[in-house]
């Protein structure tokens, strides 16, 4: 019997308290990831020849950064923490689906909506660092006050579409997979595996391209509210 969601493998469990397969490839894709930085990073250099790791994460930094820059209009840096950790995160955690007894976390609705809920709180935190709280909690009045409540159901909506959409992308891919593994387990796997690869890189970049969005929605929409009464004053 295949499990399709690695919440369902528990390798320890105390009481309530379990330590499960979506856990543990979390914990690795976390390790890797600062493994891989603190390696690219011990040997900086400004002047050539620069060491291949160096080049390879100052081409995916650029990338990001050019990304970002399309969306914000404004300098990619403030945005470029939280939306590129967002984009690495998702990315190599599907990217190592090719290592074998390896499942994504993201096959987990429990890990896109713990991502889906960072963003809903990097929302406010970036809009009320650009205009401050009043500035911020204002734009749910406009431009009515009547508008409040469907203002709050957008939030939360939203944040439940990112993990859904997340969640079904990557589900569905490992649900084929196991069923055309009992139908045809030679050949055709092994290129919807491939296939799966490439899904799972574009969801990273949309799901990273959203949060970018959202965030610089709500800081930007205030930038523009507090510029525009300077301007009227």
């Amino acid at each position: 019997m295949v499990e399709l969601s690695p919440d369902e493998v528990v390798f320890w469990r105390w009481g309530f308290v379990s330590i499960n397969e979506t856990i543990v490839f979390t914990w690795v894709v976390m390790a890797l990831l600062v493994i891989l930085g603190w390696l690219s990073a011990r040997r900086l250099s400004v002047e050539p020849p620069l060491s291949r790791s160096q080049n390879l994460f100052e081409t995916i930094i650029t990338y990001m950064q050019s990304q970002i820059r399309e969306i914000a209009q404004m300098n990619p840096d403030r945005y470029l923490p939280f939306s590129g950790t967002l984009f690495l995160f998702i990315s190599v955690a599907n990217l190592l689906d090719i290592v074998p007894g390896y499942r994504t976390p993201t096959s987990s609705i429990s890990t896109t909506a713990a991502l889906a809920i960072c963003v809903f709180f990097a929302v406010p935190i970036y809009g009320i660092a650009q205009s401050g709280i009043v500035g911020y909690l204002k734009h749910y009045a406009e431009p009515t006050v009547l508008m409040l409540p469907f203002h709050i159901i957008g939030e939360f909506s939203r944040t439940l579409a990112m993990a859904v959409r997340l969640f079904g992308n990557m589900m569905s891919e490992t649900m084929l997979i196991a069923i055309l593994l009992t139908i045809a387990p030679l050949f055709l796997p092994v290129l919807l595996q491939l296939l799966g690869l490439l899904i799972g890189q574009v969801q990273a970049y949309i799901f990273a391209v959203l949060a970018t969005v959202y965030i610089v929605s709500a800081s930007s929409n205030e930038g523009k509210t507090v510029k525009g009464s300077k301007g009227g004053n």
